[in-house]
């Protein structure tokens, strides 16, 4: 008997202080997890999520894009922390809530958001899904306008719909983190998703946490002019690039040529900044641009017109690119040295012609400025290329004569520069955009036909030599037409190097020039880093445009006695250049007038180390309208998934502890009580 009761005593102290750890552990762990280190135990507690952010855009008169609203000063609590529902399962919210839609959803979901005040002020962020199955599904989706940007359109009728399924989401102020989902990551999102409905009575939930401060939020600076002085954002914009073939020279007193100009874009916009391929809209063109010109350089002879290639970059975004290099040619400098405005006979613009394929013919359309000589000739010189390809089942039209005018393109700063422009525009749509997709994410590889793009370019190349070569003899023409022709697989190549990450931008053509800072290939614009020039620091230009600089300079050069290998130290005559010089160091010098043009708003000027804003100048039509796009510096972009236990259940652990651990007091007194009276017994 007295044996026994300090051992039941025991037994009594060790049950009363392990039952708390007992409780606790028994609410929390659901599997035996082995884990080596502190990051083993992060990894997974922490699902770090891969998506692509909606980030902070502004202008001069506000926002537009998402960010985190900030409301408190600690850092801490700069952070969305959000249980995940299906926006299915949404229709009323209680609480603070991480929105997973659907792309079906998505129109209808931003739209309830713009008129339900109610159900937004719940909205604590969004997780869109992606897949391509749900893709193939979709009639069209496209964020853009109905009649994008036209507040440049050089003609009245700007209610008229180009776009027609646009529902010009993207221009939208949100003051909530939106994430696109990739494919991996869409069902983490869905199986965490379901997992909270069924757990509703649960002492668990799994929660999104968004990280999506942009500074320009956190500073209160909410407009272009605001940002730009107090240094919280940059202005969108790169550089453009431009080549002659053959190339000019420059350092001849003798009158240049007339001039045909042959233009693509190289940047797309989407909802989503680093989701911006546009490979319909606009790098279809911009490929059939590229595949033209490698045809050209290997039979052109001695032109009586000058072929210069520019490829523009921000033109979605108030044609920043085409309103420079204007600007740039107005001003004689350095950047556009050998081109002279007056010179330009005629714009030939590349557009979308990536689903041009319908039937077995490859359709396009020619929409023209007024009728002029120079167009006319144009589409002459169309139909004569479309002739001598007739066994490739290419069909030129001309465009609608009920269309208000040209459709959005570069084209349309030219006219706004001088309305007496003559050029064309080759589309694959007559009177409304066949891309479903227009400034969507969804305007991928999948939404081109390369086919249509190997027309296009073999329509382009030959229109282009019969421009520039100025013959009257029809006969000697036809020859010469015969001998250009485009390389398909090239076409194939381009594809799989700027619109798709595999190979993407490591791909072995790209390899071949410049060595890409990315794999993924996004055409958004970016930002200008630096001061704007002519020759810019390559660290800050775009590896598309470093890309496109050196496939134009060394497609469109000359033989030269003093060009040779090892550059840019043997590199220093009139019009030398060194291509390739990032592979190896050394690169291979050529002969070529090939040159960057920086692309930023012409209301802009860079002085001393930073940005000021211009006045509004009457001469200047499109600076009038000019929205100054800027975009906000962040400080980290991240999103990531987690467990959370409920407050209630944390609440009931501490009671217990705190009662466990009075009882545990009594016992040590109850306990103490016995073995001294047992030892006293004794």
């Amino acid at each position: 008997m007295r044996s026994s009761s300090p051992r039941m005593a025991s037994k009594l102290f060790c049950i009363l202080l392990c039952f708390p750890a007992l409780f606790h552990a028994s609410l929390s762990a659901t599997e035996d997890v082995n884990f080596q280190s502190v990051p083993d135990l992060q990894k997974s507690m922490y699902k770090v999520v891969d998506g692509f952010p909606c980030v902070r855009l502004l202008n001069l008169s506000g926002e537009i894009g998402c960010s985190i609203f900030i409301v408190s000063l600690d850092p801490d609590r700069e952070k969305v922390v959000a249980p995940i529902v299906r926006y299915k399962n949404a229709d009323k919210l209680a609480q603070l809530s991480a929105i997973l839609v659907s792309l079906h959803e998505f129109d209808s979901f931003f739209l309830r958001v713009s008129n339900d005040v109610d159900f937004a002020k719940y909205v604590g962020g969004v997780l869109v899904e992606s897949g391509t199955d749900v893709q193939n599904e979709l009639k069209g989706v496209s964020m853009d306008e109905k009649f994008p940007q036209a507040e440049f359109s050089p003609y009245k009728n700007i209610s008229y719909q180009w776009n027609p399924i646009g529902s010009g989401i993207m221009w939208n102020n949100y003051d909530f983190p939106v994430f696109l989902l990739s494919d991996s990551s869409t069902s983490t999102l869905k199986e965490a998703a379901i997992k909270n409905e069924g757990n509703k009575k649960a002492y668990t939930t799994d929660v999104a946490e968004f990280d999506l401060v942009m500074q320009t939020t956190k500073s209160g600076t909410r407009d272009s002019e605001s940002c730009l002085k107090e240094g919280t954002c940059l202005p969108l914009g790169g550089y453009s690039v431009w080549s002659a073939l053959p190339p000019v020279n420059t350092s001849s007193s003798e009158s240049s040529k007339h001039i045909i100009l042959a233009v693509a874009s190289m940047d797309s916009a989407s909802f989503f900044r680093d989701k911006s391929l546009g490979a319909d809209s606009p790098i279809s063109g911009l490929i059939s641009l590229l595949v033209a010109v490698d045809a050209l350089s290997r039979v052109v002879d001695d032109l009586g017109k000058q072929l210069v290639f520019v490829i523009f970059t921000g033109e979605a975004w108030g044609f920043l690119g085409s309103r420079r290099f204007l600007l740039e040619l107005d001003q004689n400098s350095d950047a556009v040295n050998g081109l002279n405005s007056s010179l330009i006979d005629m714009i030939l613009e590349v557009g979308s012609v990536g689903k041009g394929f319908s039937q077995g013919t490859k359709s396009f359309f020619a929409h023209t400025t007024q009728v002029s000589a120079a167009t006319n000739e144009t589409l002459n010189a169309l139909k004569l290329a479309q002739h001598s390809l007739q066994s490739s089942g290419i069909d030129i039209s001309k465009a609608s004569a009920s269309n208000p005018g040209i459709p959005p393109s570069s084209l349309m700063a030219f006219l706004r520069k001088n309305s007496q422009t003559s050029g064309v525009v080759l589309e694959d749509f007559d009177s409304a955009f066949t891309n479903q997709f227009f400034h969507s994410h969804l305007d991928d590889l999948s939404n081109i036909n390369s086919s249509s793009i190997v027309a296009a370019a073999s329509i382009v190349a030959r229109t282009l030599y019969i421009l520039a070569s100025n013959k009257k003899d029809l006969t000697a023409t036809s020859l010469t037409l015969s001998a250009i022709n485009v390389n398909a697989s090239l076409v194939e190549e381009l594809m799989g190097c700027l619109l798709s990450c595999e190979p993407g931008l490591s791909c072995e053509l790209v390899n071949h020039y410049i060595s890409p800072t990315n794999t993924c290939p996004s055409h958004y614009v970016g930002v200008v880093e630096g001061e704007p020039s002519s020759t810019p620091y390559p660290g800050y230009i775009s590896d598309v445009s470093r890309f496109l600089w050196n496939f134009l300079a060394e497609k469109t050069s000359i033989p030269s006695e003093s060009a040779s290998s090892g550059c840019p130290k043997n590199c220093s005559g009139a019009n030398h250049l060194c291509v390739r010089s990032e592979i190896d160091g050394k690169g291979v010098c050529v002969v070529s007038t090939t040159r960057y043009v920086p692309a930023y708003s012409t209301r802009l000027k860079f002085e001393s180390e930073s940005w000021e804003l211009l006045p509004p100048n009457s001469s200047d039509p499109m600076g009038l309208v000019d929205p100054v796009w800027t975009e906000s510096n962040w400080r980290t972009i991240g999103l990531q998934v987690y467990t959370v236990q409920h407050a209630f259940y944390d609440t009931i652990v501490l009671l217990a502890g705190v009662s466990l651990t009075i009882l545990a007091y009594l016992a040590i007194l109850l306990i103490r009580s016995i073995i001294n009276k047992a030892l006293k017994q004794d």
